[in-house]
């Protein structure tokens, strides 16, 4: 077994009026939220498709389809543990998990210590194992027009064999 892996993940999600705004598993007071099957957040969906990628998995669409009505309104946050569950049930461990967020409006940078510091425990790692970043997309696009949040991140898994 390969001592270290890489996976990449990425999330989109339309913004709408009447939805809660989560990201990172934390709710922002905001006037639109992600419009998914689940809660949408984009976040802790590309950083749970980071970690199955990186561990040969199938990806989180496959093992949670929003065809199936019990993931509807489901929290991202339990999604994202019972990857990382299965993640390490095959023999990886989370080294790191680095992400940007892509939106014009909310700010993160206002919510990035909530939203690291619940990642690090959601993920059972030290929080300097975890960052966030916000970007805007400079009015451009969806993303610029306040109509869309995407979000994209990288995580470094480890072999648990001898740890």
């Amino acid at each position: 077994m390969t001592p270290l892996r890489i996976g990449t993940g990425f999330d989109l999600h339309r913004l709408a009026k009447g939805r809660k705004f989560v990201l990172g598993g934390i709710e922002i007071p905001f006037e639109k939220g992600p419009v998914g099957h689940s809660d949408g957040d984009p976040l802790l969906h590309a950083v749970a498709d980071a970690l199955l990628g990186a561990a040969g998995l199938e990806d989180l669409g496959t093992l949670f389809p929003d065809s199936d009505p019990k993931w509807k309104g489901a929290d991202s946050a339990r999604l994202l543990e019972e990857a990382a569950a299965r993640v390490r049930a095959t023999g990886w461990m989370v080294v790191s998990v680095d992400a940007v967020v892509m939106a014009e409006r909310p700010k993160i940078a206002p919510h990035r210590a909530a939203i690291r510091d619940r990642l690090s425990r959601l993920l059972a790692v030290p929080l300097d194992c975890v960052n966030v970043k916000g970007k805007t997309a400079e009015a451009l696009g969806p993303l610029g027009k306040g109509e869309a949040i995407a979000a994209c991140a990288v995580a470094l898994l480890a072999s648990s064999a001898g740890a």
